[in-house]
């Protein structure tokens, strides 16, 4: 099996505005490597979000390739993508964006029965939420979880349709020091038990040494390796 996941090649991703095109990325090659925690470093504005999106199958590039386990995204028609997004890609967003009128438990489910799957949703999503520490509070309300509770619940809600990989956008960006310690342990964890691929971003120098693999960004260029 080969030991790298997503191949990124020479990708360039242009937006049009009142003085003409921005290039939010300018030509970014990289490679994420298979079942690791990999970090997308870079200051707001740098392009790290632009990328992830294009990684993850909700975006295109201007120009540039994206290989995903060794297929084009690029050249794939907007239904298999979506299907792609659908089964094989886990979301984690800054903004937890969980069911509000769902518990813990019942928002897990609810992503298994999104993704078609044909696991016991129940016991499957007892088991996510066992996994990221919330097996005790798997009745409770969003409004009665914590920041990093809630961050959790949608941890869990990404990996509980065994997807390939996780994309996560600032998952720590609104939690304290701690708690955004905690949810990247909880990651690396993933990464051991699941085989997941994870991909990142942050712009929290503090956790960057716990990835096993960093890719700085800065004004659309890789500025790393």
């Amino acid at each position: 099996m080969n030991d790298i996941f997503l191949s990124v090649k020479d990708v360039k991703r242009s937006f049009p505005t009142a003085s003409g095109e921005f290039w939010a990325l300018k030509g970014v090659s990289a490679e994420i490597p298979r079942g690791k925690l990999t970090i997308l470093k870079g200051r707001s504005g740098s392009g790290k979000t632009t990328l992830l999106n294009i990684l993850g199958a909700l975006d295109k590039p201007t120009e540039g390739d994206v290989l995903f386990d060794g297929k084009s995204i690029v050249s794939m028609s907007e239904h298999k993508r979506a299907q792609l997004r659908r089964r094989e890609v886990g979301f984690v967003f800054q903004s937890v964006a969980l069911i509000p009128m769902m518990n813990a438990l019942e928002n897990v489910q609810y992503a298994l029965r999104m993704a078609r799957s044909r696991e016991k949703q129940l016991d499957r999503a007892m088991e996510c939420l066992k996994m990221v520490g919330l097996g005790a509070r798997v009745q409770h309300m969003p409004q009665e979880l914590s920041g990093g509770e809630q961050q959790r619940v949608a941890i869990a809600r990404a990996i509980a349709h065994r997807p390939k990989i996780i994309f996560a956008d600032e998952p720590t960006g609104e939690l304290d020091t701690v708690t955004g310690l905690q949810v990247v342990k909880i990651f690396k964890e993933l990464c051991e038990r699941e085989g997941v691929t994870i991909v990142m971003t942050t712009h929290d120098t503090g956790l960057m040494e716990i990835g096993d693999a960093v890719i700085e960004l800065e004004d659309g260029e890789r500025i790393n390796g």
